[in-house]
């Protein structure tokens, strides 16, 4: 990895400060200057204010140097995904809809921690509208492209936050994940993602996509992860649904290994047919899971694709946050997106309730399986990056199926478990594969602590993109 310091870890940056050999100020500025060089090809940026960025970075710049700083965060760079409210800050959800002409006087839970913690934020990120779908482009703000290869997407919908990371813009960034929009963009663009357990890290306002929606940390590294995790994870009564607060340091634990462990192997979950090279790759990656001291147990978990369970739900979820959109604003949507909103009005309230008793049951066998193992490893994707600016990989005209390519990653915003996706490898291309690892309820930092161990035994976390 490049000694630049837009490409440090947070980790290195707080011992970088505290040793008075780098300040956030020449940290803030490095990245700009990456900006400077690649946004106009990636385009992962929503919005780029550096006149309050560099007023956070002389702030904790100062703080350092008396001694003063709030923790290892503090002036550290972090992006916000343009779905989470950011005082000041229009947050627009990449759509024409929504008025930009508004007081934006609150930051979401995880915004609000970040900030306590010192984070210096050098922007907003790109999302699809709303963050609809696996992938990131809307009509506001155009296509998001990834790093690895500008002709692709870095999917999402936090795309515009992996792509960044990919690109060196910061070490730190938000995401949400409704059905794999972390894990999802993780996977294509070589970074690391963690959707926690629902309800670890506080949401508000809460999604209309309802509690199969997650946020989390996003980052280059699990250690990074692990520190955010600290700070995000943090009570908010805003959030009716937050777990109690439980004081767990990520940190603590994660270098311990995972020496005696039990891990349930699936490589398909028995219904999804993978790409080869990824095969190949997330098999290899169970061998070295082996030979750190894991049992490693080839089973499936032994349900059916949930498709259908989760479609019902996430579109009745944009029936609640864009059905009583007027005509004039029905038209500014982006096309597919319309058209799930279209197809939204002909679900009843008897289909919901029965997939709701469906998920009920989905959550109970999973968390019954988990009682065996201390996590489940399969692929994230059962694919890799594809061409920008579609909305999936095959039957591009198949509009509002988007779940159909993303099988791995929906089941688990379902059961609400953690779930993080870890660079393993990479196809003959070049392009980044992602292995899952699915950890039983709550269990947020064992997650991290495997994926550690994971990304110690190899060398993918030091790589980046040609010409970054």
């Amino acid at each position: 990895m490049s000694n630049d310091l837009n490409w440090m870890s947070a980790t290195k940056l707080a011992k970088l400060y505290a040793k008075g050999k780098a300040s956030p100020v020449e940290v803030a500025k490095a990245s700009f200057a990456q900006m400077a060089k690649h946004e106009s090809t990636i385009n992962a940026m929503s919005l780029i204010d550096e006149k309050i960025t560099l007023k956070q970075a002389r702030s904790s710049e100062r703080r350092w140097r008396k001694g003063e700083e709030f923790g290892p965060l503090d002036g550290v760079p972090a992006l916000i995904k343009d779905i989470l409210l950011t005082i000041g800050q229009p947050n627009l959800r990449g759509s024409k809809t929504v008025d930009p002409n508004q007081s934006w006087l609150e930051d979401a839970p995880s915004v609000a921690r970040l900030r306590e913690a010192g984070c210096v934020f050098v922007g907003r990120t790109t999302t699809p509208e709303f963050g609809w779908k696996g992938v990131t482009d809307s009509p506001l703000t155009g296509i998001t492209r990834n790093p690895w290869n500008p002709k692709l997407t870095p999917g999402g919908s936090s795309g515009g936050s992996s792509a960044a990371l990919a690109a060196g813009y910061a070490p730190l960034a938000l995401g949400t994940d409704g059905g794999g929009s972390i894990r999802i963009p993780a996977s294509f663009t070589g970074t690391f993602g963690l959707k926690p357990s629902f309800g670890r890290v506080p949401a508000y306002p809460l999604s209309p996509f309802g509690t199969v929606a997650h946020i989390g940390p996003m980052t280059r590294n699990v250690a990074d992860a692990a520190l955010m995790m600290n700070e995000i994870s943090k009570p908010d009564s805003r959030d009716w649904h937050s777990l109690p607060y439980n004081e767990v340091d990520f940190t603590a634990k994660l270098e311990k290994g995972i020496k005696g462990m039990t891990f349930a192997f699936s490589a398909t979950l028995g219904y999804v047919n993978v790409d080869p090279e990824v095969a190949k790759h997330v098999k290899a990656a169970a061998k070295v899971l082996r030979s750190l001291g894991a049992n490693v147990v080839h089973v499936d978990p032994g349900f059916s694709d949930p498709a259908e369970i989760f479609r019902t739900l996430w579109w009745a979820g944009a029936r609640a946050a864009l059905g009583g959109l007027s005509p004039e604003k029905l038209v500014l949507l982006e096309p597919a997106l319309a058209d799930v909103v279209e197809q939204s009005r002909s679900i009843t309230v008897e289909q919901i309730q029965q997939a709701t008793m469906q998920r009920a049951a989905l959550g109970a066998k999973m968390r019954q399986f988990m009682e065996k193992y201390d996590a489940l490893i399969l692929p994230t994707m059962p694919g890799v990056a594809f061409e920008a600016g579609k909305l999936q990989p095959a039957d591009p005209d198949n509009r509002g199926k988007w779940v159909n390519w993303t099988p791995f990653t929906y089941p688990f915003n379902l059961t609400q478990q953690p779930a993080a996706s870890v660079l393993c490898g990479f196809t003959k291309s070049g392009l980044p594969i992602g292995l899952q690892i699915v950890g039983r309820m709550f269990d947020d930092a064992r997650v991290l602590r495997i994926a550690k161990a994971f990304e110690s035994a190899t060398e993918y976390s030091e790589l980046k993109p040609n010409g970054f």
